[in-house]
């Protein structure tokens, strides 16, 4: 399984969670990933699995991290002062500075000796597979920021200098796969518009969760919140509203803190809102903590970064997960919650309005409404008893689309289809 990013979003999450089921279904998984010094450290994400990290720590100490050896991995996104360029700045030598680098990680993991490459996203992983494992089929894994790329070229070609040419490599990546996965129906309608791949290629595996960590259970919330933050003085009956993930411009968390600086008025009791996440030294915009000093925000908590091993703790802690993002392409903190048995409230767009069920698990509003993201956070807050009712949905209906196990047996079914691996054992068996 190959991973160009070091692990700190949501498709890190999916390929530890597959590492981990696949071999209860006959697929055992080794993971190469990019690194980095501290909590983008891939031996630490991965700690238990069979991970093969591609360190880029000195990379990010060099003058030009795209220019290292291995160099830093580009990005889908657009930040400025950012040592991971937007993929769409780097010229056609940059680009085949990544492949080498990386064909000699594929090369040193043994991937010509595999059965199948799993590929997420589309990167230059593709080209490195070409050249180190030849003849080695690939599945690929859509995860949507790539296709946010790719509309945006398709928007403003001449918006980043390189980009037709990546938009163009990714085009005859995608190609490259025997099967591409895709998160969703809308995802799929999406990719058929920038990718020239035949329909039939496409399978539908949403992302899930291990069902074994996130669960609906009892804890010492007091506690649990005495220990993250000490001195906000969050009682165990106190309903908190929790955020979680990156402090990046499309999740819009100044909108929420504005938001709920609206909303808290009209609460009928204490609700403190909670936010964990921002990666560190990562931000777009305004950090939030800005944010909260500009509106004089009360009530406002930063929790700071967790690992993802503390978060069952922490939503089980919590009353409502909440996520203002208005380009998430699939919205694996909003599952976990639900499986925890928090509702969501979410914006009604790409993979949250696929996960969020508007009246019976939680709340959908539209992207960047103040208005109703405000009354969402006050009918939450005053209405404890349909709060319950939608979470219990909530954890009900997850635990029937995406759980991990079930899941798995998708994705092992795909690997046997590409490889030939079916076809052999039924031969064995004389079938």
């Amino acid at each position: 399984m190959g991973l160009l990013f070091y692990p700190r979003g949501g498709s890190a999450h999916v390929a530890r969670n597959l590492a981990h089921t696949l071999p209860s279904v006959g697929w055992g998984a080794s993971i190469l990933s990019g690194s980095v010094t501290g909590m983008g450290d891939a031996r630490r994400f991965y700690h238990d699995l069979d991970v093969r990290p591609v360190d880029m720590s000195r990379a990010l100490e060099s003058g030009d991290p795209m220019a290292a050896d291995p160099p830093m991995h580009p990005s889908y996104e657009d930040r400025p002062g950012a040592p991971d360029r937007v993929f769409g700045l780097l010229d056609a030598a940059a680009a085949e500075h990544q492949v080498q680098a990386w064909t000699r990680a594929l090369q040193s993991a043994g991937a010509a000796h595999a059965d199948v490459l799993h590929l997420h996203h589309l990167t230059p992983l593709y080209e490195a597979a070409n050249r180190a494992a030849p003849g080695v089929p690939i599945v690929g894994h859509l995860h949507g920021t790539e296709l946010l790329f790719l509309e945006a070229v398709e928007r403003d070609p001449l918006r980043w200098p390189y980009g037709l040419a990546w938009a163009e490599r990714m085009r005859q990546w995608a190609l490259q796969a025997e099967r591409l996965i895709v998160l969703s129906e809308s995802q799929i309608d999406r990719a058929e518009r920038v990718l020239p791949v035949d329909p039939d290629r496409y399978t539908l595996i949403p992302n899930g969760y291990d069902p074994d960590c996130f669960f609906p259970r009892e804890i010492d919330r007091a506690a649990e919140w005495a220990r993250l933050l000490p001195d906000a003085g969050i009682e165990a009956d106190t309903p908190v509203l929790l955020y979680v993930g990156r402090f990046t411009e499309v999740k819009r968390v100044p909108l929420l803190i504005e938001a709920y600086e609206r909303a808290r008025p009209g609460f009928a009791r204490r609700a403190p809102l909670v936010l964990v996440g921002g990666f560190p030294g990562e931000h777009e915009g305004e950090h939030p903590r800005d944010t909260i000093a500009r509106l004089n925000a009360q009530d406002v908590h930063l929790a700071g970064w967790h690992e993802h091993d503390d978060l069952p703790d922490i939503l089980c802690a919590s009353d409502v997960v909440v996520l203002p993002s208005v380009r998430e392409q699939f919205g694996q903190v909003i599952v976990e919650g639900m499986a925890c048995g928090l509702p969501a409230i979410a914006v009604d767009a790409h993979g949250p309005a696929d996960i969020v069920d508007h009246g019976e698990t939680g709340w959908l509003v539209e992207p960047d409404d103040l208005h109703t993201l405000t009354n969402a956070l006050v009918e939450a807050v005053n209405r404890p008893d349909e709060r319950r009712r939608r979470g219990a949905n909530a954890a009900e209906d997850v635990a029937e689309r995406y759980a991990w196990p079930a899941l798995a047996d998708d994705v092992a079914t795909l690997y046997g289809e590409v490889s030939g691996r079916d076809a052999m054992l039924l031969r064995a068996n004389g079938v």
